[in-house]
């Protein structure tokens, strides 16, 4: 896997590892992002995705067939 590096004011590195819980700001970001990730992905799963909106849209504003 591909690390990246990344520079975070150290009092927002801070905050995040309290509210995190965790034990290095590394550890409180991924978290963080893991998180953030999940929740996306629970969100689509549930609402459906942009591409899923298009092709609802497209299907209701188009007039019925055999009508």
């Amino acid at each position: 896997m591909a690390k990246v590096t990344i520079s975070l004011d150290s009092d927002l590195a801070i905050e995040v590892m309290l509210l995190a819980g965790a034990r290095s700001p590394q550890d409180a970001v991924e978290l963080i992002v893991r998180d953030y990730l999940a929740r996306g992905h629970r969100t689509e799963a549930r609402a459906g995705d942009a591409a899923d909106h298009e092709r609802l849209v497209d299907r209701r504003s188009a007039p019925e067939e055999g009508r």
